[in-house]
């Protein structure tokens, strides 16, 4: 009997062995894929070319507080990041999978289980006292552990570790959205401001203008055609105001949500007073697949792919179970006192024919590992397009805007000149008016500028990743 033991134990421990070695391709790391980021940023300047960037800083990496300094709107930022809904969302989630994966780390560890019996039992005869009975317990005691020799719960647990740092990308992106939402709403805010300055100033210009022609009316020097012309023209400057109204208060009630409070008044400065950085750096490409939140999450699910791919490999070797268990029992109430009950086991499942399931499902999660692969490579390659387009807006708003001021000191020269003119029946009262409009639309296109100026500086601060502390 006892080389039969010695035989068994030695053809267990060569299967074991044997299948060691044919699994040891089973606990591979995830390492990246190689990815080439030559010319991921265009020239700002160049049709054709592509930037060289061979400095590593980036305006991503420096803290939000360091590029937006208006006090009133640090004030908003930091609002939005302690009530915005999203990112206190964002938050949960990422501490559901923070559970999940200590969940998945006590898997290694044996399950114990503990139990008792007891039972009374009463035999009635003719020679025995009725009242007899017979008391029987048991406290059982078991354990079990699942050997982990293939990886399979291994792979499981870097599957969920790789998931959870997606989501804490997630919960990045979700505050660097916040931090550029609330400054787009802001100098939106300032924008309008702005433009509904002036359009009241011009407002006032159309009315004095009204006035002037009604008064040449009276003298005989113009036709009724031009006071009505006069007149629609300060009513369409008023019509213009009051959707100015409308849009800020629609902009603070945005702002307002985005920021977790009521709609209700924004408190902010004026567009002239801010400041923004002019000059801006990339950093290489790499420094995207690091800064940026949705590129990262892009390559964690690519990870998480790669070790369900192991997941499912591991599926078609053995699973191994030891245990033991203890019972103190009186055996039926045959023992008294009862006495302790030792027993070990052991299990090998090795599956063979599962109808074709752990080949599929080890094809199709292949197949997942190739999509997300391809999703990283796009990710990698919007990136760069954002912060392409980024620089691009940047500078084709700020040379804009120049021309826009200059345009505007020439147009506020000729209302004047217009104006005394006419007084000197020099010009016609339609030369007066259309030097007016082109005033207005410079002074609010030189408005509208400023703010994509802005804009596009928030766009690329979030499109480098930015949005940190």
């Amino acid at each position: 009997m006892k080389r039969y033991k010695s035989l068994f134990f030695k053809f267990f421990n060569f299967c074991i062995a044997a299948t060691l070695l044919v699994s040891c391709g089973v606990y591979n790391k995830y390492e990246r894929p190689d990815v080439n980021t030559t010319g991921l940023i265009r020239d700002v300047i160049s049709d054709v070319d592509t930037l060289v960037v061979q400095d590593t800083a980036s305006f991503g990496n420096l803290p939000w507080r360091s590029v937006f300094t208006d006090p009133q709107l640090r004030v908003l930022i930091e609002q939005g990041l302690e009530k915005n809904t999203n990112l206190l969302n964002a938050a949960l989630t990422v501490e559901m999978y923070e559970t999940m994966l200590k969940a998945a780390k006590l898997a290694f560890l044996p399950a114990i289980q503990f139990g008792q019996q007891a039972n009374m039992a009463s035999i009635s005869t003719l020679y025995t006292d009725p009242s007899a009975t017979t008391r029987a317990y048991t406290l059982p005691v078991s354990a079990s552990w699942t050997l982990d020799l293939f990886g399979n719960i291994l792979s499981q647990k870097r599957s969920t570790q790789m998931k959870l740092l997606g989501y804490k990308d997630y919960q990045m992106a979700v505050r660097a959205q916040v931090v550029g939402g609330v400054a787009n709403a802001y100098y939106t805010l300032l924008m309008l401001d702005e433009q509904l300055r002036i359009s009241t100033e011009m407002s006032a210009m159309a009315k004095e203008t009204w006035e002037m022609m009604k008064l040449q009316y009276n003298l005989g020097r113009v036709r009724s055609t031009g006071v009505q012309s006069a007149e629609a023209s300060y009513l369409s400057m008023l019509t213009q105001a009051n959707e100015f109204k409308r849009q800020i208060r629609a902009t603070e009630n945005a702002l307002s949500l985005l920021i977790g409070q009521a709609g209700q008044q924004i408190p902010r400065s004026t567009l002239a007073e801010q400041y923004l950085p002019s000059e801006f750096s990339t950093g290489c490409g790499v420094a995207l697949l690091m800064n940026r939140p949705d590129v990262h999450n892009a390559e964690m699910n690519l990870a998480a792919c790669f070790h369900d791919v192991q997941t499912a490999r591991a599926q078609f070797y053995p699973n191994i179970t030891i245990g033991a268990s203890a019972a103190f029992t009186n055996s039926n109430g045959n023992v008294n006192p009862g006495k302790w009950l030792l027993s070990l086991f052991g299990s090998l499942t090795q599956p063979i024919f599962q109808r074709g399931a752990l080949t599929a499902n080890l094809k199709v999660s292949k197949f997942k590992y190739e999509q997300a692969f391809n999703t990283w490579q796009n990710a990698i390659l919007s990136a760069g397009n954002e912060v392409s387009n980024a620089l691009v807006n940047y500078n084709s708003f700020d040379a804009n805007s120049k021309l826009e001021a200059q345009r505007i000191e020439i147009l506020k020269k000729n209302v004047e000149d217009t104006k005394a003119l006419y007084k000197s029946s020099g010009s016609s009262y339609l030369e007066v008016l259309t030097a007016e409009t082109q005033l207005l639309s410079a002074q609010l296109n030189k408005a509208s500028d400023d703010f994509s100026k802005m804009q596009s500086v928030v766009s690329l601060y979030t499109a480098l990743g930015g949005g940190g502390k």
